[in-house]
């Protein structure tokens, strides 16, 4: 940028009009909107449009909000790590974390399009529904569900419920492999809510739980979501053996006798194995 533009640039003015262009394709009259996320999301806009780093009342200016509200919006994008504060002669940048989270959904979605055939087959073999889950943060995030060919057809939506990672199978197999602090971290988080009166509801019993699944190699769920299913659940590493997400199949209760809950485990282990010994290292964790 020559001399002139970079004087143009830091005339509020001139951004102001440059933030306008960027943003006049959105019309924010069009239906309802939660005007606290519209004013952070047009702060982080304006960010992104500035080539130096903003101070306070620039980005009041510039979004067209009072200096006190504007503060408090930037306090929080700060402490959830999206912008940089320089000080006060430094004022505010975004930071990496817009791309690294862009990055992730990237990569998200080549875990899907890699896991999809396999848990097509698992699906096909046993009829039954399956899901392919990873833990971001510390929520359990099902990416990929297949629901089941013989009646009844069970609706897995329900496992997208927030804080069930203890008490769902490709939850617990996850779980099972995190280092001690990562794991009292994701309970804390999350707590240890009772869904059906077998859910695992202390940490002690979930630890030991845990043990189990690391012995058997495979995770299980036997009505604790919901005491008409039960789930299995095997992590999938890749050849660095890193964690990268887990599979897993759920069955009625009313069909799940001792020979067909073996038949069902063996083969979401099988899925698991196959996938691991096929998954590039680091691409998607």
């Amino acid at each position: 940028m020559e001399a002139a533009d970079q004087r143009a640039w830091r005339n509020s003015e001139f951004r102001q009009t440059q933030y306008a262009m960027a943003t006049n394709s959105v019309d924010k009259n069009n239906g309802k909107s939660i005007q606290s996320v519209d004013r952070a999301l047009s702060i982080l806009e304006a960010l992104s449009l500035s080539n130096s780093p903003l101070m306070l009342n620039e980005i009041a200016k510039l979004v067209g909000i009072n200096l006190s509200t504007c503060h408090h919006l930037v306090k929080t994008l700060v402490k959830r790590g999206y912008v940089v504060y320089a000080g006060r002669s430094g004022g505010y940048s975004l930071s990496s974390r817009l791309e690294a989270v862009a990055q992730r959904s990237v990569r998200d979605y080549n875990l899907v399009e890699f896991v999809r055939p396999k848990l097509q087959e698992l699906n096909i073999d046993l009829r039954e529904a399956v899901q392919m889950a990873v833990l971001r943060g510390s929520a359990l995030v099902t990416h990929l569900r297949l629901p089941s060919h013989i009646a009844p057809q069970l609706d897995l939506r329900e496992y997208a419920k927030l804080h069930t990672v203890h008490a769902v199978a490709p939850g617990k197999a996850i779980l099972a492999w995190l280092p001690e602090a990562e794991l009292a971290r994701v309970v804390a988080d999350n707590g240890l809510a009772a869904f059906t009166d077998k859910t695992i509801t202390s940490l002690g019993a979930l630890i030991e739980e845990l043990r189990l699944v690391r012995r058997s190699g495979f995770a299980m769920d036997d009505g604790e979501f919901r005491p008409d299913l039960v789930g299995y659940g095997a992590v999938v590493r890749d050849m660095s053996g890193a964690v990268v997400c887990s599979v897993g199949a759920t069955i009625p209760r009313k069909r799940a006798s001792d020979a067909y809950r073996s038949h069902v485990a063996r083969a979401v282990v099988d899925c698991a194995r196959e996938l691991s010994g096929r998954m590039p290292a680091g691409c998607f964790v």
